[in-house]
């Protein structure tokens, strides 16, 4: 047990190295941000920690520093982090929701909170930060968004026709 502790400890030490800077650099990050998706962020042994280290710990950071290549990263992390548990991720979306320039990311984060397999809302406190969020209004998948949080669905895979009156009800 001893042993694999030790390896866990690396491998986030490794992340924090790596993921960081390349989630902070102005080339496309894609596979970085594909790896933490489906490689830590959906196990449910390493998401929190995950999250934690790529971005969780430095979000006081990222708000009063502002800098071009720490917004990068928290844009990165935040587009992807759909199946990071809603207790891990909530203070970070709701400290997150006061930058604008964040909104967009959050926003994909939160819609890939509710079409994501393992994706995980509160659908209360989602549709409650949605709110708080500076979009224009034909963002896509917003009304929608809305009306399924509304109805208090946690995601897609457990309602899979919620969505489809969603959107039958903003066409119809």
């Amino acid at each position: 047990m001893h042993e694999l502790a030790s390896e866990v400890r690396l491998a986030f030490g490794l992340l924090d190295l790596l993921y960081r800077r390349r989630l902070k650099a102005k080339q496309d990050a894609e596979a970085v941000t594909y790896s933490l998706w489906a490689d830590w962020f959906e196990d449910h042994n390493t998401a929190a920690t995950a999250f934690a280290e790529v971005l969780g710990n430095d979000i006081g950071r990222v708000v009063a520093e502002g800098s071009a290549s720490l917004l990068r990263r928290a844009g990165r992390v935040l587009a992807c982090s759909s199946p990071v548990p809603w207790p891990v991720k909530q203070g970070v979306y709701d400290t997150v929701a006061r930058l604008p320039t964040l909104h967009r990311p959050l926003f994909k984060g939160l819609l890939g909170g509710y079409h994501d397999v393992y994706g995980d809302l509160e659908p209360t406190a989602a549709l409650a930060l949605l709110a708080r969020l500076d979009l224009p209004a034909d963002t896509p998948h917003l009304a929608e968004l809305r009306s399924v949080l509304a109805a208090g669905h946690r995601n897609h895979y457990r309602s899979p026709s919620a969505w489809d009156s969603a959107v039958r009800g903003r066409t119809g």
